[in-house]
């Protein structure tokens, strides 16, 4: 089966050639040879096996807050799941289990369970991405991350065209890490959280927020670009090896967070692949230490990726 015949089978979910870096938090990167809308769990049991089959490489996307699309057109499909897939629900009283789908945004969630007294996510207010992205790299920050509340998720597997289940043992989180491949697509998360203060959880959020405007810039970034070292700041390592402000073409360090790059309007995915390479390169010479990217990336050559 082609990707011709998906894009027929598919008819009016399906795009030809479609806008894809700039769906991403980068706003930079070229075209896609195909964006699929799922609405449902029904398109992908309906779509599975001709995707599965088209010979393409898949890509899911999210909010794109963690991916540096290439200039040009990625050869293969885009996947991107719609309003049935943000669903929240929790049950339980002191313990809570909660369901939520992989489009559903982080910070949302985070208010929502805030709101109901539902404890213990509240970091997730900082990160900008959706449920699935967050468990694929195993998102944190102030203190919390996914694999401290994760219990299991659904998947479904682009190879063998089903749903696959799996439990947080068998996703094998680690630092920004999990087991879930690029051939996987998250459909819903489990959690297991608790009740607790609800005001003083709406406090917590609120200072993680002003913490962030105050010490993280806005604009066009990903997010944090490298990993930090064992007892290490990747954006302390940056800033020693004077990069703050450093420029490759249209993308930038950030002067405001180090471990930023900031992309201003008319600036090419290549901008801030060659300036993510720089800085990985000049760190290791100054300080020793090599870093490791946050970043996906999509569409580049082997070597550039």
């Amino acid at each position: 089966m082609s990707g011709e015949e998906l894009l027929r089978l598919a008819g009016s979910r399906a795009t030809r050639h479609a806008p894809f870096g700039s769906r991403t938090t980068y706003r930079v990167g070229g075209t896609s040879f195909m964006f699929l809308d799922i609405a449902s769990l029904d398109d992908l049991l309906e779509l599975g096996v001709a995707l599965s089959q088209c010979g393409l490489p898949v890509c899911s996307l999210g909010n794109g807050s963690n991916l540096l699309v290439a200039d040009g057109e990625f050869p293969g499909v885009v996947v991107k799941l719609g309003e049935a897939f943000r669903s929240l629900v929790f049950t339980g009283d002191e313990s809570v289990t909660v369901h939520a789908g992989a489009a559903l945004d982080l910070p949302v969630a985070a208010r929502r369970l805030s709101d109901q007294g539902i404890v213990g996510f509240e970091w997730a207010v900082g990160v900008p991405g959706t449920f699935g992205g967050a468990v694929v790299m195993n998102a944190g920050g102030h203190g919390g991350d996914m694999a401290a509340s994760v219990t299991g998720v659904r998947l479904w597997s682009v190879p063998a065209a089903r749903v696959i289940e799996r439990t947080a043992k068998e996703l094998q989180f680690g630092y920004r890490h999990s087991s879930v491949s690029h051939e996987e697509i998250v459909l819903d998360v489990t959690m297991q959280l608790r009740r607790g203060d609800a005001l003083a959880s709406k406090g917590q959020l609120k200072e993680i927020v002003r913490w962030r405007r105050e010490h993280q810039p806005g604009g066009a970034n990903a997010g944090s670009v490298f990993r930090n070292p064992v007892a290490n700041s990747a954006g302390q390592l940056i800033d020693a090896a004077g990069l703050k402000g450093y420029r490759v073409g249209g993308a930038h360090v950030s002067e405001k967070h180090a471990n930023f790059i900031q992309v201003d309007e008319g600036a090419r995915a290549s901008d801030v692949r060659e300036l993510m390479a720089y800085v990985a390169t000049t760190v290791e010479a100054v300080t020793g230490v090599r870093l490791e990217s946050e970043v996906r990336t999509v569409g580049f050559s082997s070597e550039d990726a």
